[in-house]
């Protein structure tokens, strides 16, 4: 009975190994798939452009508003402790800094992800059960040149976009509550915001821009392209590209600030 219950265990534990190789596997496959089709011609910038506006101009809205209040609860939590030590010129250096390296990219990462990501899986998944991508391959076009690479690139072009206004947006609600309910002098403010903030910390932050918007397209379309199962098949996978996106988002956000920034 012992050895039975044993044997099960390490069955089980095998199956589970052996699923989560075979997803990794699928994943690698359809990642290396979907990059070769976005470098090798044909293009459709068309399809691009229109990728570029869904994601980034109307996701401007969400980012902007995250960015603003982001920066302006950063300010006052950085007054409420840093007015402790008598440190309150430290503020603007640290909104900045937080903002650009950080909250900025993965704030706007995680929107997007809720946002774009859940999109692209149903929207990919329908076609899926609706069975319209046999119908391209049936029109020899191919669905990774006509539905995955403009995702792809278009997430990858805009993000950063999408990251600096969330920067800019960020380091002023900072500034309108330093200077408009904490009383700092505007002159000053922006003097030792710009005096403290090195081109670095911004690009750090495009950089994670860019593979945020990668990964969050690449999830959408991975989850969406081998979803199944009619609706239900089609809300799972929609589910999926929204964890595994933030998911993503948080872990090669330690990843490449551990590259940029390790000593």
């Amino acid at each position: 009975m012992i050895l039975a219950s044993r044997l099960n265990l390490l069955a089980l534990i095998g199956r589970s190994l052996l699923a989560v190789l075979g997803a990794t596997g699928r994943l690698a496959v359809f990642t290396l798939e979907a990059i070769s089709h976005c470098l090798r011609p044909p293009f459709f910038p068309r399809l691009l452009l229109n990728q570029m506006i869904e994601i980034g101009y109307y996701s401007l809205p969400v980012v902007g508003l995250t960015g603003i209040f982001a920066g302006m609860v950063l300010a006052l939590q950085s007054y409420t402790g840093f007015s402790r030590f008598a440190a309150e010129s430290a503020i603007p250096n640290v909104v900045a800094l937080s903002i650009t390296r950080e909250l900025g990219p993965v704030l706007a990462g995680l929107m997007v992800a809720g946002r774009v990501g859940a999109a692209m899986a149903a929207e990919i998944g329908t076609m899926r059960v609706t069975e319209q991508i046999d119908a391209l391959r049936t029109l020899s076009t191919n669905p990774f040149k006509y539905l995955i690479a403009p995702r792809l690139l278009a997430a990858l072009i805009t993000m950063p976009i999408l990251v600096l206004v969330a920067d800019i947006i960020g380091i002023m609600g900072g500034y309108i509550v330093s200077v408009h309910k904490l009383d700092f002098n505007a002159a000053a403010y922006l003097k030792n915001t710009w005096d403290f903030l090195e081109p670095m910390d911004v690009i750090s932050g495009l950089v994670k821009a860019a593979v945020f918007g990668f990964l969050i397209a690449l999830m959408g379309c991975y989850h969406g392209f081998n979803s199944k199962g009619g609706a239900q098949g089609v809300g799972a996978a929609t589910t999926n590209a929204v964890v595994s996106g933030a998911i993503l988002v948080l872990v090669f956000n330690y990843i490449i600030t551990e590259a940029f920034f390790s000593r």
